[in-house]
């Protein structure tokens, strides 16, 4: 087990679990949008264990446009991980970073996935977590598969057939214990030019006996990713949300990145607590991402746009993150 763990710490998209039997979830979160932009799903596949070591499997399908959530449920030893990548099956279904199949009554079909974006993951800072990665104790993690992603192939939806070919995708995931008792999150790849992708977190972190406001960003424009992170001497100048839209400030030596995001109509997912998916967050998919990217040297503007078929959540006692 213990060779396994280590195996897959490097490579934080793969299952993380090991070992693990109780108080404990992990989950990959699948975005997919259609070419036309009318059709916009996340399926969430999991596996959840409560403090009693009672197990389940799960696949979330959210349909962002109808604004509705499905939570599918199955036994826990139809779960099954790959050791050597990233591959999940759960009963006849399978997750991957090159794509996704179904063999369920209400959802069939097989997408496949190309030219994908990851997140840097050098030896001393694993993934998007950074350092953090080596605290044993945290309370969620978190890892991104793909920043952005083409899409080919069909699902049949609740009897209706949807085309995906040269539709946009992405790919993250969490693992541990409990969501943040308070944070926003944000993506959106859907800008006037392809190829750019944004991603924004902000939550309150339990640490020792106390606790932080740790944030993630990253900003993938034209080939290079620009990162805004706690432990890269980023400065949180922002952090406000009303009913409205929700605002974000990050700045660091080079950049200052400004983001207001303006809420759409969100839809009731499961979410985990102490393990299992006893929590309820809300999650809209129409959502829209105003991101101003700025050379603090120059003032130059490097990026202006309005990111669409956004995801927002906005969860928890937020007075606690804002700034």
């Amino acid at each position: 087990m213990p060779f396994k763990k280590l195996r897959t710490f490097f490579d934080p998209e793969r299952f993380q679990g090991w070992g693990k039997t109780k108080k404990y979830f992990e989950g990959w979160y699948f975005k997919v949008v259609n070419a036309a932009e009318t059709k916009a799903f996340a399926f969430i596949p999991g596996i959840a264990m409560d403090e009693k070591g009672n197990k389940q499997a799960f696949i979330q399908v959210l349909d962002g446009k109808k604004k509705t959530a499905e939570y599918h449920r199955f036994d826990a030893i139809l779960f099954k991980p790959a050791i050597k990548k990233f591959h999940v099956d759960i009963d006849e279904n399978s997750f991957s970073e090159n794509g996704i199949k179904f063999n369920m009554p209400e959802l069939k079909g097989e997408l496949n996935f190309s030219g994908n974006v990851g997140w840097p993951k050098p030896f001393y800072s694993p993934g998007i977590m950074g350092p953090f990665a080596f605290v044993p104790f945290m309370q969620c993690y978190h890892g991104i598969v793909s920043m952005d992603h083409s899409i080919m192939g069909e699902l049949e939806i609740g009897g209706e057939m949807t085309n995906f070919d040269n539709g946009r995708g992405y790919i993250e995931k969490d693992w541990g214990h409990s969501f943040p008792s308070a944070y926003f999150w944000m993506q959106s790849n859907h800008f006037s030019e392809p190829g750019i992708s944004v991603k924004v977190s902000v939550a309150k972190i339990p640490w020792m006996k106390s606790s932080f406001t740790g944030f993630i960003a990253g900003l993938w424009l034209n080939g290079k990713l620009f990162r805004f992170t706690t432990y890269n001497r980023t400065k949180l100048r922002r952090s406000f949300a009303d009913i409205n839209k929700v605002e974000i400030g990050l700045e660091n030596k080079k950049y200052l990145l400004q983001i207001t995001a303006y809420r759409g109509e969100s839809t009731e997912l499961a979410s985990p607590i102490h393990g299992l998916m006893d929590g309820r967050i809300e999650e809209s998919m129409t959502a829209s991402i105003l991101v101003n990217l700025s050379d603090k040297k120059s003032g130059k503007i490097i990026f202006s746009d309005t990111g669409r078929n956004a995801g927002l959540e906005v969860a928890g006692n937020i007075l606690e993150i804002m700034i």
